[in-house]
Formats: C-alpha cells, structure tokens, sequence
C-alpha cells in the first residue's frame, strides 16, 4: 500500500514539476513580448506629431505653389521673349551675310 501511495505521489510530482516548468517558460515568453512591444512603443511615441507636421508641410507647399504659379506664367513669356530675340538675331545674322556675299559679287 505504502508504494502505491509513493508511486501515486511521485507520478503527482512529476506531471507539477512538467506544469511548473512549461508555466515558467511561458512567462519568458511573455517578459520577452512585453520588452519587444515596450520598445516599440517608445520607437513609435516620437512619431506622435508626425501626422500635424505631414499636413502643415502640405499646406506650406500647397501656398507655396499658389504663390509661384504667376511666376511661370512671367517665366513663360520671358522664355517666348528670349526665342524671339534668338531669332530675330539669326535673321540679323543673315542678312548681314546676305549684304557681304551680295558686296562680293
């Protein structure tokens, strides 16, 4: 009787020593997780405002376009002004050309 009772306890024993251990790797475990999601967090708290400074950048950039857009339409018509000037100097050129060829002759 008495070894049925020792067998029976130390059958016991084993399978809280089993349960014990499996329960002290689970809580590694979830110290581990709780440290990885903790560094997360702090990582991720500096982006915070990122989302207000996004959309104050945006809005800068948006007047800043507003801002610019008759300055293209000026830089267009400069950029017109110099080809015509470009022109009206090859034409110059030309006839020049045309006035020494034709003094040759």
């Amino acid at each position: 009787m008495v070894t049925v009772v020792v067998v029976i306890n130390t059958l016991i024993s084993l399978v809280l020593f089993y349960v014990a251990r499996r329960v002290w790797r689970l809580r590694r475990r979830i110290t581990r997780i709780a440290n990885i999601l903790d560094s997360a967090e702090r990582k991720t708290a500096r982006l915070a405002g990122a989302p207000a400074q996004i959309i104050k950048g945006q809005q800068t950039l948006q007047r800043l376009r507003q801002k610019t857009q008759p300055l293209e339409v000026q830089v267009a018509r400069v950029r017109q002004i110099v080809k015509l000037l470009v022109v009206g100097q090859q034409i110059w050129r030309q006839s020049l050309l045309w006035s020494k060829m034709r003094k040759r002759l």
